[in-house]
C-alpha cells in the first residue's frame, strides 16, 4: 500500500492526482480509464477540501490499495465533519438544469465512474473507498 498526505488545500490537488495517476498506470491502466479516475478523485477532493474542515485546516490521506488484477482501491482519509456522500440522493437528471437542486452530480459521477464506492466512519476518521 502506498499513501500521500497532504494539507487538504487546492494548491496539493494536483500533486495528490498525479499521485494517484502514477499508481494507475503501475496497475496498467489504459488512459481514458485513468482519466476517470482522475474525475472521481478530483470531486472526492475538491469537496473535502472545501468543506470538511469549515472551522480549521486539516489533511487529507490518499491510500492506493492493489486489488485484483488491473484493479485499484483508492482510500481517502480525512479527520473532518462527518459527512456521508453516499446519503445524498441521486439528482433528478431529467429535470431542466434550472430546476435541479444545487449539487449532487459529483457524487452521481463518482458512482457511475467506480465500480464500487463506499463510505464509513473509523473513530474520527472519514474514510471514502473507491474501487476502479
Amino acid at each position: 500500500m502506498e499513501a500521500l498526505k497532504k494539507p487538504a488545500r487546492m494548491e496539493h490537488l494536483e500533486e495528490m492526482l498525479a499521485f494517484v495517476s502514477t499508481r494507475a498506470r503501475e496497475k496498467g491502466m489504459g488512459e481514458k480509464r485513468i482519466l476517470e479516475v482522475e474525475l472521481a478523485l478530483e470531486e472526492s477532493l475538491v469537496n473535502i477540501i472545501h468543506y470538511a474542515y469549515p472551522e480549521k485546516d486539516g489533511t487529507v490521506e490518499i491510500r492506493c490499495v492493489p486489488s485484483g488484477e488491473g484493479k485499484l482501491r483508492i482510500e481517502i482519509r480525512d479527520q473532518g465533519i462527518p459527512f456521508d456522500i453516499f446519503s445524498m440522493s441521486a439528482p433528478d437528471l431529467n429535470a431542466a438544469v434550472e430546476e435541479r437542486a444545487v449539487g449532487g452530480l459529483g457524487i452521481y459521477l463518482i458512482r457511475q465512474l467506480t465500480r464500487a464506492a463506499e463510505y464509513r466512519r473509523e473513530g474520527r476518521t472519514n474514510v471514502l473507498s473507491l474501487l476502479f
